[in-house]
């Protein structure tokens, strides 16, 4: 089934100016009962460190088997903006984005891995998953 009026219904941000925000839209995911993989990916995600307010820089990944709802990307895009000034530690960042997600999709499946870039010597990367459905796991996963 292709893109159906309706599945624009609720959606605010999509071809609208807007300000970075933690609000997540979702449209219908038309074929809940097939497995398949979603993957959002950015180089330019930004937090700050809570202590010295350095920023932090790191690609985010995140890969989803979506069942009855599918994240519209640039509520996604609005969503990371807003970390752009927050102090937070990349652990507890990632398992955010990873709750967050899950609160507004209620995936089959879901991964949000976090590489932060060298800061000080030492490079971090934070991997969080949730499945609800064991058997959706992409394979490797």
């Amino acid at each position: 089934m292709t893109t159906q009026p309706s599945d624009l219904d609720g959606l605010t941000l999509l071809g609208r100016d807007a300000q970075p925000s933690k609000k997540l839209e979702t449209f219908p995911n038309h074929t809940p009962g097939r497995f398949y993989t979603v993957t959002l990916a950015t180089d330019e995600f930004t937090c700050v460190c809570p202590a010295t307010g350095q920023p932090d820089f790191a690609t985010l990944t995140v890969r989803y088997v979506p069942d009855q709802r599918i994240l519209e990307s640039k509520s996604f895009k609005l969503y990371l903006w807003s970390y752009r000034n927050e102090g937070v530690f990349h652990e507890h960042v990632v398992n955010t984005i990873l709750d967050d997600l899950r609160l507004a999709l209620d995936p089959h499946w879901i991964e949000v891995v976090g590489a932060f870039k060298a800061r000080g010597g030492i490079a971090i990367a934070v991997r969080a998953v949730h499945a609800k459905t064991p058997a959706a796991a992409p394979s490797g996963a």
